[in-house]
Formats: structure tokens, sequence, C-alpha cells
């Protein structure tokens, strides 16, 4: 008889972090202990809190344990499973509470407590190589519903009254694409996941199919019914291997019991899916070069219109929809359409995952209803800013998205509002920035990140965000000029204008949102040579403060230049002329001595 289940993180975090070793040990101590029949070991999906794996947690007290390493493995075994007493010193604990000892159990924490899981719904709770355990939690219950008991008309109504939009980066209806693809009479229809996800920092959809793969192809199946179409392909990157080995399996055991493939639940319903990978290209995430890149050829956007659902794979009416819209789709069916719609805003209804990273606490997976405002985001779900340093910005939706400043920080988190303060939601990548982060080098690594990924198929992506670069560039090293700043935004704004697909129409984002909010960093820059944030390496300056050097003469031993020159026991001095600004001396110095301005 099973008394104790143990869930340990199988996702990519945790994974790299050494948890299938812990998980390893785990059953080979139970064995030792003779407790293998009585304790199931279960390895599943991301928990959220990934800066603190690997993550196990025991139930049913619900312990939450965190940074287990195999070291820690008979303990647990011995003084928990055993004996019944929680290993105090493993325990989760909320930075508000760190002087408190004790378990803390996952639905203490401050990090869940906002949180509403609807697409993360079963990451981290069950075994996602198991389509028993994601039968048990009610899964393939939607499709069936949908197959038995409603026309394709029905679920497409369902899903617009839900207010479901698009959770790829545009915002898109969910049920008018459905719509439009399903009154395009054609021999054939596809639907399409996009699981291509390439924002520096984002890792919402990876998570999702490796913690819960069943649940996209639940809703893929659903799409492929209401839509009149049989076929569907997930387009995932080939730099996911579990995420791939995960899907794989769960499209076998789909097959196997007849979810996919034909006359499913005996409807003379056929659907399958398979898989396609991507190689690395950040233009495929725009939906006409994935599907050009699924068809063999280069992954290059299309003109538009025709769109995806007149004119779409293989020239067929096709949907797209990236991973987190279809995790939603299986419980907006179950749940109905007013039960999601009582989640978020008035334009903005539901629920948003966040790859929540950068300068905070608590970097993780963070799944937040629409509406929540970035302060709750920063300072109670993510834990705040380390090391006591003040909150300056968040970039959202990664290098098509911008900056919101901290003047800002209680603006609600929804597609419109971001929008209308110069950012967007993207796909859900969310990067906390501190005081010590220098926007126009900001500005300067997201652009950098689209000029080496633009596909080059059209002059203003190729061509105009290079040129904004090289004034980045120009502004960084000190070599700014007047007049700059308006290049840059009349660049910018003309790039949005003229590109030719989405990507190139949002790459000028990062740059403009920063001069809104932060053009006296680039007036600094330009005009006094001098980077506020002391990141940009060219206008940085280095001095030895007499009052604090010592006279030791390590800087100067460490110097690889020589620029550093003085008397042993007395103050030392640094040639700016000589310096390479490599910034070793202040490194090496033990005394505060150095200064950085």
């Amino acid at each position: 008889m099973i008394r104790s289940h143990v869930l340990i993180c199988a996702g990519s975090g945790c994974t790299s972090s050494k948890s299938l070793y812990v998980k390893e040990a785990l059953e080979k101590e139970l064995v030792r202990h003779h407790l293998e029949d009585e304790i199931k070991v279960v390895q599943t999906g991301c928990f959220g809190l990934c800066a603190l794996g690997p993550i196990m947690i025991i139930y049913p007290e619900g312990t939450f344990y965190s940074m287990v390493t195999v070291e820690d493995v008979p303990e647990i075994v011995e003084e928990h499973l055993l004996k019944g007493r929680v290993v105090t010193r493993l325990t989760y604990k909320d930075p508000a509470k760190e002087e408190e000892s004790g378990p803390t159990s996952l639905s203490d924490t401050l990090f869940f407590k906002k949180q509403k899981r609807v697409a993360l719904r079963n990451c981290g709770v069950i075994n996602p190589e198991n389509i028993d355990e994601y039968i048990a939690m009610d899964g393939y219950t939607a499709l069936g519903k949908v197959l038995t008991e409603m026309t394709p008309e029905q679920v497409i109504q369902v899903i617009k009254d839900s207010g479901l939009r698009g959770r790829g980066g545009g915002g898109f209806p969910t049920g008018m694409k459905w719509q439009f693809a399903a009154n395009n009479q054609a021999d054939q229809k596809y639907v399409v996941c996009n699981a291509d996800e390439g924002d520096p920092g984002a890792f919402m959809d990876r998570s999702i199919l490796e913690g819960d793969p069943h649940s996209v192809l639940e809703a893929m199946a659903i799409a492929g019914y209401a839509i009149g179409a049989n076929e569907g392909y997930i387009y995932v990157r080939a730099e996911y291997p579990i995420a791939i080995q995960r899907l794989q399996i769960a499209i076998d055991q789909a097959r196997k019991y007849n979810l996919l493939g034909k006359n499913i639940f005996n409807s003379g319903f056929d659907f399958d899916i398979y898989l396609r990978f991507g190689a690395g290209a950040f233009v495929c995430g725009e939906e006409t070069a994935l599907l050009t890149s699924i068809e063999g050829h280069r992954g290059e956007p299309r003109p538009r219109p025709p769109f995806p659902a007149v004119k779409g794979l293989f020239g067929k009416p096709t949907i797209i929809n990236n991973v987190e819209t279809y995790a939603n789709i299986p419980e907006i069916i179950n749940k109905g359409a007013e039960w999601f719609q009582a989640m978020g805003t008035e334009k903005s209804k539901g629920t948003k995952v966040f790859a929540l990273g950068g300068k905070i606490r608590h970097t993780g997976l963070v799944e937040i209803p629409m509406g929540t405002t970035l302060r709750e985001i920063v300072y109670e779900i993510g834990g705040g800013i380390p090391g006591g340093k003040k909150f300056k910005a968040a970039q959202t939706g990664g290098p098509s998205g911008g900056c919101i400043p901290a003047s800002l920080i209680d603006t609600p988190v929804d597609y419109d509002t971001l929008t209308a303060i110069g950012s967007m939601m993207g796909s859900g990548g969310l990067i906390v920035m501190d005081e010590d982060n220098c926007m126009v080098d900001i500005a300067k690594f997201f652009l950098r990140f689209t000029v080496d990924e633009s596909c080059g198929k059209c002059v203003p992506c190729r061509i105009g965000t290079r040129r904004m670069l090289e004034i980045l560039d120009r502004i960084t090293e000190g070599k700014g000029e007047e007049g700059d700043i308006e290049k840059l935004e009349e660049m910018g704004y003309s790039i949005k204008a003229t590109a030719l697909c989405g990507l190139g129409q949002t790459a000028p984002n990062p740059v403009l949102s920063t001069i809104r909010y932060f053009r006296d960093e680039y007036e600094a820059h330009i005009k006094e040579k001098r980077c506020p944030a002391h990141v940009c390496k060219a206008l940085a300056q280095y001095s030895i403060n007499p009052e604090l050097c010592k006279g030791c003469s390590l800087c100067a031993k460490k110097c690889p230049v020589g620029a550093i020159s003085g008397e042993l026991k007395k103050t030392y001095v640094i040639d700016v002329s000589k310096c390479i600004k490599c910034g070793v001396c202040m490194e090496v110095c033990k005394f505060g001595a150095v200064e950085k301005k």
C-alpha cells in the first residue's frame, strides 16, 4: 500500500541540476530500507521555482524541499520517510520568513499564493510520460465532450465567448482565428502548434511540453474537429530534447489509446499529429516563416494577406497557435467560457504564463491572472530585488517588446495596457533589471539579437536594424553625436511601418521604449560621455581613492598593462591613458579603494 508520494522535478532546469541522479539515489535508498512498496517516486515537469532546483515535494504532508543533492537523500529517507521528522535545513522558506524555521508547503509560499495555474495546472503534479496520470486529471474529457456532445460551430463559439487571445505575442482572438479557418472550404486543412520559442530568457512553452504534453495534443485534436482538419503538426525547437522526447511518448500513447488516429471516440473523426523540428532560427517563430520551414524550405516570412487561415501550410487553410494557447483549451471546454472570463480584465481574459528572470530572487515560471500588477509580480511573487538594489525596469516581450520603467511599476499586466506604454505581452519573457543595468546597453543587446537573427528578406529589417545597431555601438563607445537619438527614433518608426513580418516590425521596440523612458541615459552617454550605470566599458573611468588606499600594491601587480604605479605603503595612482578598463584592479582591491565612475 502506497502511503507517500515523492514528486521530483524532471524539467530541463532541475535535470541540469542533476535531479535525475537524486531520483535514482532515492529509489536505491528506498530499496535498501524496504520501502519501495510504500513510497512512490514520481518524476514531474517544472514546479516553477527553477532557481531552487532540484525540487522534491513529499505528499501527503506537502513538504517542499529545495536544492536537494544526492548526498541529502539518505537523511530525507531516514528522517522524513521513516521517522516522520522533516529535514528543516532543506525546506524552502520565503524571503519574508527568513528567520523562521520549519517546513513550508507549496501552497504556503508567497511565490504561489498569487498565482492561478491553468495552462500550468498539471506541471509539477503528474508524470508527463504516463497518459493514465493525465487522464486521472480529467485529461481527454474535453475531447470526448466535443466529439460526442458538440458541433464544430458550438466549439468555436465557446472559445470565442471565453475571450481567449493568442498567447504567442500578438494576442489575436483565438476563436476568431478558428472561425476564419472553419469558414474556408477545402479538401484538406491543418492545425499547427508553434513551439519555436526563441526569445532570450523564455522557457514557458518548453516547460508545458515537458510537464504536460497531452494537454497540447488534446487541444489540437479539439481544434482539428472545430475547423474540419484531420492532420496537425507541432513545430518544436531541436534544442528542446526533453520536450521532444516527451511529446513523442505522448503521441505514441495517445495513438495506442485511440485518442489520436482513426475514428476517435467512435465519432467518425480522424486526427493525427506529427513533430517537425526547427534548427534554431528566431524568425521561424513568425507563423508564415514557420509554415515555410515545415514545408521543407528556408524559413522566411510570406506577405500577408493571404493569411494562413485562408492559405497556409501547403497552400491549405491552417490555424497556428502557440503551446500556451492550446494548453488553455481543454480547461475552457470542461469548465465553460464563463469560468475563463471570470479571470483577468475586460479585454484580456484568463491567465498568462511568464518566465521570470534577471535581477530577481525567484527566477522561474509563474502563471498569474491578467491584470496583476508588475509590482505584485516583482516584489510578492518574485521575492524582490537581491542585494537591496532598486528596481529600475522590466523587459517584457523579449526582442520584440519594450522596457517598463520603475515609475510604471503599478501597471496592470495585460495586452492593451502593455501596448499603450510601448511594450508588449510577447510570448511571456519578463526580465527584471536593477540600478546596475544600463538601458542603452540593454537596448543594444536586444537589437543585436534581432540583427543576428534577421532572415534578410526585407530591406528595413536587414539593413535598417543594422544601421540602428551601429549608432548604438557608437553611443556606448563614447562616440555618440548630437542628433543620434533623433536618428534612432526616425529609423525605428520607419522600420515598424515598412518591415515585412511581425518580427521586423517590432525589432525597434526595445530602442524606442528605452529612449521614451530613459532618454536622460542616452543623453549622458552622448553629451557627457558617461554611463550612469557604469556598464559601458569605453565610458568607464577608474581611479584610486587616496583616503582608502593602503599601498598594498596588489592592484599594480595584477594590472595587465602596467597602468598603476606607486610605492609600497603609499597611495597608488592609475594612468588613465594606459588603462584598458578591464576592472581587475577593482576586483582584487581588498579595501574598496578603486572606484569606477
